[in-house]
C-alpha cells in the first residue's frame, strides 16, 4: 500500500472520528439546554401558581370578614331599621355585601305574589301583549345594565378597600409560611417536579423575613425568585426565593446514556491511533528492510567478485612462476573471504533481535583494561588514517559482569562507526574516557565526525535505520551495528545514549553496573 494511501486513509477516519464525537458532544450539550429550560419553566410556572393561590387566599380571607361585618350589620338593622337608616346616611363606605344581601331580600320580597293578587290581574289581546313584551324586554336590559354599573362599582369599592388593608400589613400575617411550603410542594408535584427544596421570603429592603433550614446561597443558578403579591405597591413588594440543591442532579441525570457512548468512542480513537502508528512504522520497518537488502546485495557482492576473479587469476601458470603475485593474490583472497565472513555474521545478528533476551555468557572483567584492549587494536586503523586515539581512565570501580565477546563487539562497532563517518579532509581524533557515577560505571566514545541530527540521534539505535538511506554506497553497512549494540547494553542491565551536533561529532555514553566490593 502507497504511503499516500495510508495518509489518505488516516485522515478520513480521524475526520470520521472527530465529527462524530463533535456530534455527541453538540447532542449531548443540546439535551442539557433543553433539560435546564424544561426545569426553569416547570418551576417559574410553580412559583407563578403559588402567587395566585396566595392572592386568591388573601382574596377570600377579606370577602370572609367583610360577610362577617355584613350579617352583623344586617342583624342591627332588622332589630332597630330607623337606627340602621340613620346609620346608611351616616356611613356611604357600606359594605358591598351588605348591600348585595339587602337587594336580593327586597327583589325577593316583590317578586313574591300574594293568593289574594291573583284577582287583580289584567288579560290583554295578543296584538296588545305583543308590544307590551318588547317594551317589557327593553327595559329589563337596561335595568340590568344599570345593576351591573352599580354591583362593579360596588366590588370594584370592595377590591380597593382589600388592597388597602393587605398592603399595610406586613407579611408575617398574611401568610402562613407553612401553608407556603405545602404550596410550593403541590405546585411542584403537579408540575412534575419531585426535588427537594429550600425557601425563604424576603422584603422590599431585601431583609430576611423567613428562611427554611434548608435554603443555600452556595449555588446561583438553583435559586429561583417570585414576586408575592405583585400588585402591593413598589415600596412594599416582598419577594419569594427557592432554592434547589439537587438541580445539577436532576439535570444531568441525562448523561448516564451519553458517558458510556463517549467512552467507547474514545476507546475506538486510541485503538484506531494505535493501528495507523503501528501500520507506519511497518511501513518504515519495510522501507528500512528494503535498503538493507540493496546494500547487503551490494556489500556481499563485492567480496564474491574479487574471491571469484582472484581464483581465476590463479588459473593462469604465469602468475605460479611470480611468488610476490602469488602472495598478493591469496592475501586478497584471505581479505576478502575474512569480509565476506563478518558481513554473514551482521546478518546473523539479526536472530538476536527475535528473541526477548540474549544467551550470555557472563564474567567479570576489568574494564578499564577491555577499553585499553580494544584502543590498542583500533590505534593502527586510527593513525593509519594520521589520526589520534585518546584513553582517559577516570574508574576507581571498574570491575564489571557482562559477556566479554558481545561487549568488546559493542566498543569495536561504536569505533567502526566513528571511523566510517569521519570527515575526509579532517584527521579522525577520538577520545575513551572512563569514570564511576554512584554504583555505576560511565564509557563515553567521543569522535569529531560528521555528526548528525539530534532526531536522528534518537533513531540510530532502530533496526535498519540509516542517517544516509536508499541505495548510497558512500558509507558501507545494513543499518544493523547500532541496533546490536542497543541490545546487548540492555541485556546486561545497562543504557546507552548518542549525543550529536551535525558536522562537530557523535559521543556514545554507555552506563553499566559495577561490582563493589565487599
Amino acid at each position: 500500500m502507497k504511503k499516500s494511501t495510508i495518509w489518505l486513509l488516516a485522515v478520513v477516519m480521524f475526520t470520521a472520528f472527530l465529527a462524530l464525537l463533535f456530534l455527541q458532544v453538540r447532542y449531548m450539550s443540546t439535551t442539557m439546554d433543553i433539560r435546564t429550560q424544561q426545569f426553569d419553566e416547570q418551576v417559574n410556572r410553580s412559583l407563578y401558581n403559588v402567587m395566585r393561590d396566595l392572592e386568591q387566599d388573601q382574596t377570600l380571607d377579606y370577602l370572609e370578614q367583610d360577610m362577617i361585618e355584613s350579617e352583623n350589620r344586617y342583624s342591627s338593622y332588622q332589630q332597630g331599621p330607623s337606627s340602621n337608616v340613620a346609620g346608611e346616611q351616616t356611613t356611604p363606605a357600606i359594605s358591598s355585601v351588605n348591600r348585595l344581601r339587602q337587594r336580593f331580600e327586597i327583589e325577593r320580597t316583590d317578586q313574591s305574589l300574594r293568593p289574594e293578587d291573583d284577582e287583580k290581574r289584567v288579560f290583554v289581546t295578543p296584538q296588545q301583549s305583543a308590544s307590551t313584551i318588547s317594551k317589557t324586554q327593553y327595559e329589563l336590559q337596561q335595568s340590568l345594565s344599570r345593576r351591573y354599573l352599580h354591583e362593579r362599582s360596588l366590588l370594584d369599592e370592595v377590591i380597593y378597600k382589600i388592597m388597602n388593608r393587605s398592603s399595610n400589613k406586613p407579611i408575617e400575617e398574611r401568610i402562613d409560611f407553612e401553608v407556603l411550603q405545602q404550596y410550593i410542594r403541590y405546585e411542584l408535584s403537579y408540575n412534575g417536579l419531585n426535588e427537594p427544596f429550600g425557601f425563604q421570603v424576603v422584603n422590599f429592603n431585601n431583609q430576611v423575613v423567613y428562611s427554611s433550614p434548608d435554603f443555600s446561597n452556595r449555588d446561583k443558578n438553583a435559586i429561583y425568585t417570585q414576586t408575592l403579591f405583585p400588585q402591593d405597591p413598589p415600596a412594599k413588594l416582598n419577594t419569594l426565593r427557592v432554592y434547589f440543591p439537587t438541580k445539577r442532579n436532576y439535570i444531568y441525570s441525562e448523561l448516564t446514556f451519553f458517558i458510556p457512548s463517549l467512552i467507547f468512542t474514545f476507546i475506538l480513537l486510541i485503538t484506531f491511533i494505535f493501528t495507523m502508528v503501528s501500520l507506519f512504522r511497518q511501513k518504515r520497518l519495510s522501507e528500512m528492510k528494503n535498503d538493507f537488502i540493496n546494500n547487503m546485495t551490494h556489500e556481499l557482492k563485492t567480496p564474491v567478485s574479487t574471491i571469484s576473479l582472484a581464483s581465476q587469476m590463479l588459473k593462469d601458470e604465469s602468475i605460479l612462476k611470480s611468488p610476490e603475485v602469488f602472495k598478493h593474490v591469496t592475501g586478497v583472497i584471505n581479505d576478502e573471504t575474512k569480509r565476506l565472513s563478518l558481513q554473514v555474521e551482521k546478518v546473523l545478528h539479526m536472530s538476536l533481535f527475535d528473541k526477548q533476551r540474549t544467551k550470555l555468557k557472563m564474567k567479570e572483567i576489568d574494564a578499564n583494561d577491555l577499553v585499553v584492549s580494544v584502543a590498542n587494536t583500533h590505534v593502527l586503523k586510527v593513525e593509519k588514517l594520521e589520526g589520534t586515539l585518546d584513553v582517559d581512565l577516570q574508574a576507581e570501580n571498574s570491575t564489571i559482569s557482562v559477556d566479554e565477546m558481545h561487549f568488546t563487539n559493542v566498543i569495536f562497532n561504536i569505533l567502526d562507526n566513528a571511523l566510517k563517518y569521519r570527515k575526509r579532509d579532517i584527521p579522525p581524533e577520538l577520545m575513551m574516557r572512563t569514570r564511576n557515577e554512584g554504583n555505576k560505571i560511565i564509557i563515553t566514545i567521543e569522535d569529531n565526525g560528521i555528526g548528525m541530527k539530534r532526531e536522528d540521534a534518537k533513531k540510530v539505535f532502530e533496526r535498519f535505520y540509516r542517517v544516509h538511506t536508499g541505495n548510497r554506497h558512500d558509507v558501507k553497512g545494513f543499518g544493523l551495528g547500532l541496533a546490536y549494540v542497543k541490545k546487548i547494553v540492555n541485556d546486561l542491565n545497562g543504557t546507552i545514549r548518542a549525543e550529536s551536533d551535525l558536522g562537530k561529532g557523535t559521543k556514545f555514553i554507555i552506563s553499566l553496573p559495577v561490582i563493589t566490593q565487599k
